[in-house]
């Protein structure tokens, strides 16, 4: 297993360099630049800001420095917030945003599955019918239409959460649940056809043969079987929860990377594009690196060679 991890790990700083160097170049393609304002500044303090942040250099010298402080953990100071480096922000807003994609990845964990089961145990009934209408007409609503109608609905006119902002648990709730509600959708799917086929399983019918409960047949020898492609997806999940906070950070004024992401991206920030895209990179290969050892773990037919 530890050389296994290796591997991956190793493989992994290859995919990251790619993407590092692609991001960097595109975001550099786009018109505009960070220093540049409705009214233009004094030649001579545009040249000045271009000296102090290298931006006076080749292109390409410009991303040999960048990569030299990158492997260095240096991200850079922020073009647009200048009081602050890019490591200083994301001190304050990576916290913000694991805590709001891991509360969500929880939930849609533990509804998703549960509903795949209850649809699965009901098949062809009432109950699997509207689980399975549910999930289709859930993956199909992108995360900027379900934002503002849920804060629309429970922070402006009922009232009963906060439309915007970060601090408290009342905070978390409509964007946790707005970023969730796809995901739950996709793993209910995903368990409730992994269910159906563990429970017509030859293993399965033998332990009902000898009489063992539902709930024994069920929990014991369904869901271990049935979790796995659930467990597959979770990596996927777990970007597209960090990539589709973006929008989410941005609609409920969450003080994460995402919003910084936005923000630099508009504004030509370069090093805090940048930044963001390493660290959502990073986490990318981590969480498909820990799915892969789950999977070892939860199914005894994966072994890896040594």
């Amino acid at each position: 297993m530890l050389g296994f991890v290796l591997r991956r790990l190793a493989g992994a700083i290859p995919t990251i360099f790619i993407v590092v160097t692609l991001a960097y170049f595109m975001i550099r393609a786009a018109p505009g630049g960070p220093f540049d304002l409705e009214r233009p500044l004094d030649p001579l303090i545009m040249e000045n800001l271009n000296a102090a942040f290298n931006l006076d250099k080749p292109l390409w010298q410009q991303y040999l420095l960048y990569l030299g402080n990158l492997l260095q953990g240096d991200f850079g100071p922020s073009f647009t917030r200048r009081d602050f480096s890019v490591a200083d922000l994301f001190a304050v807003g990576l916290p913000v945003s694991v805590t709001l994609g891991g509360l969500a990845l929880l939930l849609a964990l533990v509804v998703g599955a549960s509903l795949g089961v209850l649809a699965a145990l009901r098949q062809n009934k009432g109950a699997d019918y509207a689980v399975v209408g549910i999930a289709t007409f859930g993956i199909t609503i992108p995360n900027f239409v379900v934002a503002p109608i849920l804060s629309l609905l429970f922070g402006v006119w009922m009232g009963w959460l906060p439309a915007g902002g970060w601090g408290t648990p009342a905070h978390m709730v409509l964007p946790v649940v707005t970023l969730a509600l796809p995901q739950i959708a996709i793993i209910a799917r995903l368990t409730r056809g992994a269910t159906i086929e563990a429970l017509r399983s030859n293993h399965v019918r033998t332990a009902r043969a000898y009489g063992l409960p539902t709930r024994v047949v069920v929990i014991t020898h369904t869901l271990r079987a049935a979790i796995l492609p659930v467990v597959s997806y979770l990596g996927p999940a777990a970007a597209a929860l960090l990539t589709g906070s973006v929008v989410v950070e941005t609609i409920f004024g969450i003080p994460g990377i995402g919003r910084y992401f936005v923000q630099g991206a508009l504004a030509r920030d370069y090093t805090l594009v940048m930044g963001t895209v390493v660290v959502i990179a990073i986490f990318v290969v981590i969480f498909n690196l820990l799915v892969d050892i789950a999977y070892a773990l939860l199914d005894p037919r994966v072994r890896y060679e040594r």
